[in-house]
């Protein structure tokens, strides 16, 4: 199964998803420092070095083989929105993770993570031959978990106590997942949001 973690390139009509560098970091500075993006994550990132950090770790899981960060681009205004990525690669199990996923307040609630998960499911399922893609959310987010939701993902469980963070202690984390049998009907209803 071909589940290499070479950069690539995935474009979609509003957004493009092109490959996270360094050299996106003052970019990513300039939105991502917002702290309206961190209130119900587990992760913060409050400074230039924090947003360095992040970056770098992106790239050395990337380079240990199992993650690929993306950032999202808005194709009319040529202006970098986000980030997000597939993570927690697993080849022998044909399963993999989106995750990481922030957007500039101003795009959110826009048709940009709508068409960033169709864009990554579509690659996971019909080039990666994905059987499965899993989401998880801090489950005190309801925003993330309602959007996860709305994109056809199922919720399959709360992982208690599953990750400790920083400035939030042991988190709850809930469980989503999407496999290959529900991807077309999840690929249509995606389309129809798209172009509706």
């Amino acid at each position: 199964m071909a589940m290499s973690v070479e950069p690539i390139t995935l474009e979609g009509a509003h957004i493009r998803l092109a490959p996270l560098s360094m050299a996106h970091h003052a970019q990513l500075c300039e939105i991502g420092l917002d702290e309206r993006l961190w209130r119900s994550t587990t992760i913060q990132l409050q400074t230039s070095e924090d947003m360095f950090k992040y970056i770098q770790t992106a790239l050395q899981n990337q380079a240990e083989g199992n993650a690929l960060p993306f950032v999202i681009i808005e194709k009319d205004s040529d202006k970098l929105v986000g980030t997000t990525r597939y993570h927690s690669i697993n080849r022998a199990h044909r399963r993999l993770e989106i995750g990481f996923t922030w957007i500039a307040v101003e795009w959110q609630r826009t048709r940009v993570n709508t068409e960033a998960k169709y864009l990554m499911l579509k690659h996971a399922f019909e080039q990666r031959r994905c059987v499965r893609v899993e989401f998880k959310a801090d489950s005190s987010n309801q925003q993330s978990s309602r959007a996860l939701i709305r994109i056809g993902a199922k919720q399959e469980g709360v992982l208690r106590k599953y990750m400790v963070s920083d400035h939030k202690g042991a988190r709850d984390l809930a469980l989503f997942s999407i496999i290959d049998t529900e991807w077309p009907e999840v690929k249509a209803n995606l389309e129809r949001k798209l172009t509706s």
